[in-house]
């Protein structure tokens, strides 16, 4: 299982998974441009202590994501979207799926939306936008890793 954040815009957001990725042993990767200077500088201060426990893959461009892709030929590319129409419980995931993210400000362009093997929706109230795409990514994942029963050591506490 793995998470992809397309072109973040907001550091706080990535900040949040990076974390995620850390605490559920998930790979990130990060396709750039973000719409944040990003450095391993500024990216430790919004991973916070939870940088070194993540495993964090950077791509310049679509392009280099898909060139990475080209190396995971079972893999399916999963696009959490606000205009998917199958419920994200209701999809049967496997273990090596990688969940993709869209940029908070405008999602995904046609090309990636293209290239997409399956879409999700979060379902909510009428009237509501979207949720934060750190929040949206912990919900999918958790249910992924469920299904797919991956198991994260316990470990006890709560943050």
């Amino acid at each position: 299982m793995q998470l992809v954040a397309y072109q973040p815009d907001i550091a706080q957001n990535l900040g949040s998974l990076i974390r995620l990725s850390a605490c559920m042993g998930v790979p990130l990767h990060i396709i750039e441009p973000c719409g944040f200077p990003l450095d391993d500088k500024r990216m430790r201060r919004v991973a916070m202590d939870y940088f070194d426990l993540a495993q964090i893959i950077r791509h310049t461009s679509w392009g280099r994501f898909l060139d990475f892709r080209q190396s995971q030929p079972s893999s399916r590319l999963l696009l959490l979207s606000t205009h998917a129409s199958e419920n994200y419980t209701d999809f049967a995931y496997q273990d090596n799926d990688i969940l993709l993210l869209g940029r908070e400000s405008a999602g995904v362009p046609d090309e990636v939306v293209e290239a997409s093997d399956g879409r999700l929706l979060i379902p909510m109230q009428s009237g509501a936008r979207s949720l934060n795409v750190a929040l949206a990514a912990a919900m999918v994942l958790g249910e992924a890793l469920r299904q797919a029963q991956l198991v994260i050591p316990a470990k006890a506490g709560i943050l």
